[in-house]
């Protein structure tokens, strides 16, 4: 679960880092009262989307005065933003972030995330930090290091070390550094945190080390232990399939291409997804129904599908083990009458009462191909939507 800026940097204020002092607001008017508060010569003011690349978009603005503050916010708030994050349909702005200017001094990358690979947490640090990392990361990698750390209750002086090593700081500024290696640190163990970025962190000209920038991610399976973080869950922000796929306990995720796919199993779904690619067509989305659902439950999953409007037809693949085949077969049925299906439909079926699951697709009505195995089904869905 990703949430704003002004959320993660409130967050992070929690745990010790030092941020500038801001306001957000929903409205011009409730933006600009609070900002009364604020001692400063000058105010930045940024959009609050979930995606990077707001800066080269227009989405931050520097601006010296309240006058100059509400005529820019009149012009973003409501406006599309389009980022190359966000893709060429944009993320509407509905909330806008005023902080304190900045003197900076240097600007640094500085990100912790899960490495799954090593069971580590790993930190990712830069001198190189600002609008055009991505571009760093390609052209100049030996500007980045990687510390891959060992997950404890804390993180030693030692590691802190390493990982800011690159800022080549001094004195206060790198004691500074190390307590916010270590605040991040804390905060990414104890929110149960995929992700945190600091881009940039910057070195002001007065020697002091803040987070300009922040993104932070959140596993969603530990949201249980957090409700306090869950409340900070902005829905606008969400594909809103996505959002009625968590309703019903679906995995699924929403991709760019023509054929929607309904799975059981995550394997199996990335296999499917990949042989539909072979066959020189794209996956509309990852859908896995799990192993044991419900007829209510791959009916929702079929309806999911069918909202997109991008799908032109529908590869079915499920492999019996926990799943009956019969169960999936009946939800199918169900969501494609209640939905009056008008796309091609291509179902693969295999092991626990696969025949029950065949004869009441044959008995449906419904105009559906049979396919015998995987690699049969993606040439049938493909030949299909053509």
């Amino acid at each position: 679960m990703n949430i704003h800026e002004h959320q993660a940097k409130q967050i992070l204020k929690q745990f010790g880092a030092i941020v500038p002092e801001g306001v957000f607001g929903f409205t011009v008017t409730e933006l600009l009262e609070k900002c009364k508060s604020l001692k400063t010569d000058k105010y930045v003011l940024k959009a609050q989307i979930h995606a990077g690349g707001r800066g080269k978009a227009g989405g931050v603005k520097i601006l010296d005065n309240l006058n100059e503050l509400e005529k820019s916010a009149k012009k973003l708030l409501g406006k599309k933003l389009i980022t190359h994050q966000t893709g060429p349909e944009g993320r509407e702005i509905k909330r806008l972030y005023v902080e304190v200017s900045s003197n900076i001094e240097k600007e640094f990358y500085l990100s912790c995330l899960v490495d799954r690979a090593t069971s580590k947490i790993a930190f990712i640090t830069s001198d190189q930090g600002g609008m055009d990392i991505e571009e760093v990361a390609a052209n100049s990698p030996n500007k980045i290091l990687t510390t891959k750390v060992e997950l404890n209750d804390e993180i030693s002086n030692e590691n802190c070390e390493k990982i800011i090593k690159i800022f080549n700081l001094e004195g206060n500024s790198k004691k500074e550094a190390i307590s916010l290696i270590k605040s991040i640190y804390k905060m990414f163990i104890k929110t149960d945190a995929n992700m945190v970025e600091i881009n940039p962190l910057i070195l002001t000209k007065e020697k002091k080390i803040v987070c300009l920038d922040a993104k932070v991610n959140f596993d969603s399976n530990a949201l249980f232990r957090h409700p306090e973080i869950l409340e900070l869950r902005d829905l606008n922000e969400e594909e809103p399939a996505e959002i009625e796929a968590s309703k019903h306990d679906l995995a699924y995720i929403k991709l760019d291409g023509s054929i929607g796919c309904m799975v059981n199993g995550a394997g199996l779904a990335m296999a499917t997804m990949d042989i539909i690619k072979l066959y020189g067509e794209e996956p509309a989305n990852f859908l896995d129904v799990g192993g044991g659902a419900s007829k209510e439950k791959v009916s929702a999953a079929f309806k999911i599908i069918l909202s997109d409007k991008n799908v032109k037809g529908i590869l079915i693949n499920i492999f019996g083990g926990i799943m009956r085949c019969d169960v999936l077969a009946q939800g199918v049925v169900n969501a494609a009458k209640e939905t009056n299906i008008d796309v091609p439909l291509v179902v693969r079926l295999a092991g626990t009462n696969f025949k029950e699951g065949k004869e009441i697709l044959d008995n449906s009505g419904l105009k559906l191909i049979s396919a015998e195995n995987l690699d049969d089904a993606a040439k049938k869905i493909v030949e299909a939507i053509k």
